[in-house]
């Protein structure tokens, strides 16, 4: 399975393409409505508006030969503690070696803007980011059919 944190993931066409070569089941989780699809392979769930509410539904679910999708380093966090395998949408790998940094860095940018030394501006996603997630999510999809 692979679960999609969707709410503003850039990347939603390229994860159907990909999961389709794979023959994997996607499901895109948000807190507003998304574009349906008529592939049966494709599930859509809407939660609640609450605070890191598609967060918590993905991660009770997601387990050890899953996929997950998501730009949230919480919930890239909670996935890999249960063996998931966790991409960003710029194809970052999140793995129990890099949860930690990746973690610290995230609070310390939340500190950094709080306190007012960053404006806490993100790049813009480019062509490159894209092709990265293409070839990370192509062999995570790989590894998850191993498990």
């Amino acid at each position: 399975m692979i679960y999609v944190d969707a709410d503003a993931c850039p990347v939603k066409p390229e994860i159907l393409k990909v999961a389709e070569r794979h023959a994997l089941p996607v499901t895109l989780v948000a807190n507003s409505g998304l574009r349906p699809s008529r592939d049966p392979m494709v599930t859509h769930v809407i939660v609640s508006s609450g605070f890191d509410a598609a967060d918590d539904w993905i991660a009770e679910r997601a387990g050890p030969g899953d996929v997950v999708i998501t730009a949230d380093v919480p919930l890239a966090g909670r996935c890999v503690a249960k063996g998931a395998l966790v991409t960003g949408p710029t194809g970052r790998v999140f793995d129990v070696a890099n949860i930690g940094m990746a973690t610290a860095m995230r609070d310390l940018g939340a500190h950094l803007r709080e306190t007012g030394e960053s404006r806490g501006f993100n790049a813009a996603f480019t062509a490159r980011d894209r092709s990265a997630f293409l070839e990370t999510l192509d062999r995570l999809c790989r590894r998850a059919k191993q498990v």
